[in-house]
């Protein structure tokens, strides 16, 4: 027998958790609403699990920080769920998706009806092993995306105490799990290809404020090569890393941070696809009327930049979960609700640091303020300038209304006559528009 619903959420992350709370706000009745996800516990907030989860001290746990607390919202535990008459179908994954025929069917053969669909299944780690290299199934090789993933690493650095940590990757995960592994008094060392770190949205100017403050706490950095290979000890637990120039590094824990795919492996020749993810409009439809993609998965018109684009950070998360919800909700009572406009925006901390960054970050860049890793408190950022105009703003160690002032800059793009002038005025410029 087929369980039936009017709306249905694949995949239970950040997304689904903001959506359940949207159609709640919107007066969802009870077992209308169904979220299905493969993990085993209600929505959380994703982002804590390569920050306070690892912390030495105090670390973070559930239920302290499922959805939707990483916004400032009201904690959302399995019991509201239950409350609003929404159905969590925990530790259930969907292996077969029938848009046609409005179906989906679980690995244990349960099958599931909808009306409308929200997808909403992020990403999965790329692996070593995806790639083939050599003893990347060793044990105590990790990787970090789920609560489950999070608490094995947890328990390798508490049965390793001062041991040696090779963190392959040094973007996201590979920066902010260096800094959580020295805070837990591992030996830490960064090895990636690149010529420095997050290249994806760091300039050289940048990585080099946090490749010398990574430095000054301890951590060894290794840019220009990758792994290719891993040892293991008898008992089956990685022992060395094995580097392309040759080089060769003792590890009790190796973590990897080389980035994600989005999973829509189910969903392919089904619905259109653009640029790694599923085709939306400005409210998260696909080309198939009863069917919204969210989050990572979807390529979505970016309206500041009049292109199509594909989002993976929380916020995004977030806000095209609400918007969906909002306009399958408004499309019922033959009304409509404003075309997403999403400004970019991604942030990240470690040590004492905090970064944001809004906008895109194309054109030249200017580099301001005391961008020093020795320096007591570092305060810095960079404007990156397009057609005459600040298009996107990087801060480091902003305060509320500093960071506000800069997404000010970045939604509005005042025009820029003097470069240097720009780099003389730093931060001042933002505080004016």
């Amino acid at each position: 027998m087929a369980k039936t619903f009017k709306y249905v959420i694949v995949g239970g992350g950040v997304a689904a958790g903001y959506a359940a709370r949207e159609f709640a706000k919107q007066g969802v009745k009870p077992g209308e609403l169904a979220i299905i996800s493969k993990e085993a516990v209600a929505p959380y907030e994703r982002p804590a699990l390569s920050k306070a989860y690892l912390f030495p001290e105090s670390p973070a746990r559930l239920p302290g920080f499922h959805v939707c607390v990483g916004s400032g919202g009201e904690r959302l535990l399995p019991e509201w769920y239950t409350e609003k008459g929404i159905e969590l179908i925990l530790s259930t994954e969907i292996v077969k998706a029938d848009l046609a025929a409005k179906s989906l069917i679980s690995a244990a053969g349960e099958t599931f009806s909808y009306q409308t669909l929200i997808i909403a299944t992020g990403s999965t780690v790329i692996r070593l092993t995806d790639f083939g290299v050599e003893g990347a199934e060793a044990k105590n090789i990790f990787y970090l995306r789920e609560v489950d993933d999070a608490d094995k690493l947890y328990e390798a650095i508490k049965a390793k105490k001062n041991g040696k940590a090779v963190v392959v990757g040094g973007g996201y995960i590979g920066l902010e799990l260096s800094a959580v592994l020295k805070l837990n008094n591992i030996d830490v060392t960064m090895v990636y290809p690149e010529p420095w770190c997050m290249p994806r949205l760091f300039t050289a100017g940048i990585a080099a404020f946090y490749e010398g403050y990574y430095a000054n706490k301890g951590i060894n950095i290794i840019k220009g090569t990758v792994a290719v290979g891993f040892t293991s000890n008898s008992d089956g637990e990685v022992k060395e890393v094995k580097l392309k120039d040759g080089r060769v590094l003792e590890a009790d824990i190796v973590v990897v941070g080389v980035g994600g795919r989005p999973q829509t492996a189910l969903f392919k020749g089904q619905v259109e696809e653009e640029k790694g993810g599923i085709k939306t409009d400005s409210f998260f439809k696909t080309n198939l009327s009863d069917v919204y993609a969210v989050g990572d998965v979807a390529t979505f018109p970016l309206k500041l930049y009049g292109e199509l684009r594909r989002v993976e950070h929380v916020d995004h998360a977030r806000k095209s979960a609400e918007q969906a919800v909002k306009a399958i909700k408004a499309a019922e009572d033959g009304k409509t609700v404003e075309e997403y406009d999403y400004l970019p925006y991604f942030y990240s901390r470690a040590f004492d640091l905090s970064w944001q960054f809004y906008g895109d970050n194309v054109g030249d860049t200017v580099l301001f303020g005391d961008s020093n890793p020795a320096s007591p408190k570092p305060k810095f950022g960079s404007y990156w300038i397009k057609d005459g105009k600040v298009v996107g703003v990087f801060l480091e160690s902003g305060t509320p209304e500093e960071n506000s002032a800069i997404a000010k800059v970045a939604r509005v793009q005042p025009p820029v006559a003097d470069v240097e002038q720009l780099a003389k005025e730093g931060l001042s410029f933002a505080s004016k528009i």
